[in-house]
């Protein structure tokens, strides 16, 4: 499923991006689908199967987003010293 050009897990809210969050943190599988509840196992490995196929515009999305939130942190910075 696709929401905001985001990958999602068919039936959730939950992004694939929020998984590889967690799985980058060190979480395994199990570990996210407790975390969780409302998850399977299965769909957890489908999200990170999704991740891994397509790793470089998942990545790339995460990048941008980060620069993205740097420039609005620098902003309001700047708006507040003004």
């Amino acid at each position: 499923d696709v929401r905001g050009g985001r990958p999602r897990i068919a039936g959730t809210g939950i992004s694939v991006r929020r998984i590889v969050g967690w799985y980058k943190l060190g979480l395994t599988p199990e570990e996210i689908a407790d975390r969780i509840g409302h998850l399977s196992l299965a769909q957890v490995h489908a999200a990170l199967a999704y991740y891994h196929a397509n790793q470089g515009e998942i990545e790339a999305d995460i990048v941008a987003e980060e620069a993205e939130a740097d420039r609005l942190e620098h902003e309001h910075l700047l708006s507040r010293k003004g």
